[in-house]
């Protein structure tokens, strides 16, 4: 009976990690006309709610555009012609992946970094973290060790 247990234990779980992955969910927010967004770690998780967006990507965007959505995360400096530069982050869903986590984006006009992360809101760091699959392993791992 325990053998039953621990192997619908364990199909839960895996379910559980199947629906996250199809449904992320992103912060959704421009630092152009919302100022917030540009460290959305600096602030408590009540006001944070309340000046960030959160959005599921699969609900926001047409699937058809995309089977499968990812976090990211934008940093651009803006040079402008006639006054100072700026720096603007966006944040939202991104759906044609990059091979690499993060790559430059430059030319003349702007220089950018573009970060893509795959947890739900993955997107709020200033670097993309891979702790999703460190937070996954340290359960797993913790798991086995009751069960034996």
């Amino acid at each position: 009976m325990a053998s039953s247990g621990r192997i619908v234990f364990s199909l839960v779980i895996l379910l559980s990690l199947v629906y996250k992955s199809t449904c992320i969910s992103c912060y959704y927010c421009n630092s152009a006309n919302n100022t917030a967004c540009l460290d959305v770690n600096m602030y408590e998780d009540e006001i944070r709610a309340r000046l960030i967006p959160i959005v599921k990507c699969d609900t926001a965007i047409p699937s058809s555009i995309a089977p499968s959505f990812f976090c990211r995360k934008i940093v651009q400096t803006i040079f402008h012609p006639h006054r100072d530069s700026e720096v603007r982050v966006t944040r939202g869903c991104g759906w044609v992946r990059d091979e690499r986590d993060c790559y430059k984006d430059d030319n003349s006009d702007h220089l950018g970094t573009v970060c893509q992360c795959f947890n739900d809101l993955c997107n709020s760091s200033d670097t993309v973290d891979p702790a999703g699959m460190t937070i996954l392993f340290m359960v797993l791992a913790v798991t086995l060790h009751f069960w034996r």
